[in-house]
This record gives structure tokens, sequence and C-alpha cells, in this order.
């Protein structure tokens, strides 16, 4: 075992992983819910992978209904060290046509009604969202993505919006306002959330459209649909490419025990039915 355990979300258009070797599929239970799907495990090389479609296999959970609580458990409990999140999202940004891949490192969060932290009432915890993603992990997701033969933009701002109807011109063109450089509908709370259970976490977005911003531009789900086949098939030779580009060997990350700094609520003050839920998420406050 070299200590790797990656853990890929896949999103629109990417529900199955074909090149994982001895795969098995197994469903696990969270204290949070049912996740979108069963985790399907197996390996490529040395590396030992976890994949489960964000919005179940034949796309059948819209956004809003993605429990992303119980998918950041669910693999975290099959001991992901990593998570890796593949998304379909629209460009901001002339100069990110769609086909290109965006390796995202900031959001602008305006989903407004999905529970965003593992914490609450009990246990209260507050971690640093200033630096979002995990560098090192993009790092060889970006080099991975332009091994496969993607165009790759490396850094960019996703603005996650509730949906599921897409923005209107005056929304779009205030996002690239805000310094929005791509939009979608799925990476918020997941990046939040894979940040409280110590799981370094890194989005490759795979641009469809360019959303309304451009006149005489509209989003249709047939557009996005026609460029997701193409763009699934470059998000699987990824795979591929990141096990391939891994170090033999996974070195701590900082993400790894960021929670014994973020914790406020004292010992003797932690309520115990929170602590029992979060058995998987940090198994340190057990102890």
């Amino acid at each position: 075992m070299n200590g790797w355990t990656i853990g890929i979300i896949g999103g629109s258009g990417l529900y199955g992983i074909d090149a994982l070797e001895d795969a098995q599929s197994i469903a696990v239970d969270t204290p949070w819910g049912e996740p979108s799907d069963e985790l399907l495990i197996g390996r490529i090389g040395g590396i030992k992978f976890v994949f489960l479609p964000r919005h179940g296999r034949g796309h059948r959970i819209p956004p809003g209904d993605v429990n992303h609580r119980a998918n950041v458990d669910a693999l975290k409990r099959a001991g992901c060290t990593d998570l890796v999140a593949i998304s379909a999202i629209g460009s901001l940004r002339e100069e990110l046509p769609p086909g290109h891949f965006v390796v995202v490192d900031q959001f602008i969060d305006r989903t407004v009604a999905r529970p965003p932290s593992f914490f609450g009432p009990g246990l209260v915890a507050h971690v640093s969202m200033a630096d979002p993603v995990c560098p090192r992990l993009s790092a060889w997701v970006a080099q991975a993505a332009e091994a496969a033969g993607a165009e790759v933009a490396r850094g960019g701002t996703y603005v996650a919006i509730e949906g599921p109807q897409f923005s209107t011109r005056a929304e779009s063109r205030a996002y690239r306002g805000w310094g929005g450089d791509v939009i979608g509908m799925t990476a918020m709370p997941e990046a939040k959330l894979a940040r409280e259970a110590e799981l370094p976490y890194a989005l490759i977005g795979m641009v469809t459209d360019y959303d309304c911003w451009r006149e005489g531009e509209a989003v249709d789900v047939a557009t996005i649909v026609a460029r997701l086949h193409a763009n699934a098939d470059a998000a699987r030779r990824l795979i591929v490419e990141l096990a391939r580009a891994l170090p033999p060997e996974r070195s701590a990350s900082p993400i790894d025990t960021n929670l014994d700094e973020a914790i406020i609520t004292a010992p003797d003050a932690r309520d115990p039915a929170m602590l029992a839920k979060l058995d998987a998420i940090c198994p340190r406050l057990m102890r």
C-alpha cells in the first residue's frame, strides 16, 4: 500500500470509470442519509480509486438534492485520503471556450438551501476556506489533464449557484463583474465539507457552454449533453494519467489535521450525539 486512496466525484456525463481494475460496487450507510449511489472501488496501477457519481447513475438527482454530507462521509468511510471532483461548468470568460478544462482554485458560494456543514449546535467548528483547494493535488490533476490531451487553465474562480435553473443574463454579467471565471451548481457545499472532513480537495471543471452573458446566446441542455460526451472521454483519460502522475508515497498534508485548529467547543461541552455522527469525519474526536 502506498497510502493513496483517491476519491473521484464524477459530475454530469461521468458515471463510471472503465479503467478500474478489480472493480467492485459497495453500498455505504452514513449518519447523514444515503449517498448519491454505490461506491465503485478499484485500482489503476498501484493507486486505489473510489468513484461516486454525484448525480447518481442515469443523472437522477438534481443539484439542490445532492446529499453532499452523505457523499463526503461515504468516501471518507471508504478510506479516501484525497478527493478529486469533476464537474460540468459554464464559462464566464471568452478565453475559456467550451471544451477547455479549468482547475478551480477559488469559489463564490451563492447556494442558499443546502446543509453547509457537518457541525452544528453541540459541536461548533470553523474551518478556514481562504484557500479552498489543495494546491499539490490540483497541480497533479492539471498535469494529468494536460497529459490526457486537454486544454487546461490552471486557476479560476467558480461561482456556485443554487439552480436548477440557469442564470439570467443580468446574473451572468454580474458574476463576471465579481471576478467569476466559471459557473456551476454542485461545487458548494461539497468543497466546504471536504475541508471539514480533512480531505484535500481538487476540482477540475469541463466547460460545456458560455452561460448567457454573451449577446444572443443561452444555455440549453442539448448543447451541454453533446459537449459532455466529448469531455467525459477526456475526463476518463485524466484519471488514468493521474494514477501515473502521483508519487509512490503520499506525504502528509496540513489539511489532514485542519480540524485541530477549527473546533471551538470545549471537550466537556460537546454533544455525544454529534460526536457519534462524526465517527468517520474525524475519528480523533472520539478518543
